[in-house]
């Protein structure tokens, strides 16, 4: 439920190109392209988690429209990013901070628990997940940041 809210927070559209670093078992990717429909990349560089995507994708029939990219999140090529998904502690989120600032004009960026440092985010949510009845903090920024 903490996935669902943070892509309802972001506003994701079915003609949006949503884009997780660090996407672990790929559950953000997704969740995004069941609910709404639209183009998803997770960028993960453990082969691991790489393998579990891949095959939630393929359980899910999303094949068309997720895919999962090992490697560097560092490295991403995020020109055609509409949305950014972050689940990232503060050093992460510092040093991908210059290739956000490269987003184009418009595209929103994400995040579970942690800030942008420096950033002032333009919405910030607190939930309560009904999956492990904890507290979550979502925050939202829009581009240029």
């Amino acid at each position: 439920d903490v996935v669902e809210k943070m892509l309802d927070v972001a506003g994701i559209k079915s003609s949006d190109r949503v884009y997780d670093l660090g996407s672990g078992d790929g559950r953000i990717v997704i969740t995004a392209a069941r609910m709404f429909g639209c183009k998803a990349v997770g960028y993960e560089i453990d082969p691991r988690l790489v393998q579990r995507s891949k095959e939630a994708i393929r359980q899910n029939k999303l094949e068309h429209l997720v895919r999962i990219e090992e490697g560097d999140m560092f490295a991403a090529d995020l020109s055609q990013a509409d949305v950014v998904a972050l689940y990232l502690p503060g050093p992460l989120m510092e040093k991908l901070l210059p290739r956000l600032r490269q987003l184009k004009a418009g595209a929103r960026i994400v995040s579970h628990e942690f800030v942008l440092p420096g950033q002032q985010p333009e919405r910030t949510l607190q939930m309560i997940s009904k999956e492990d009845e904890s507290e979550h903090t979502i925050h939202l920024w829009t581009t240029p940041l």
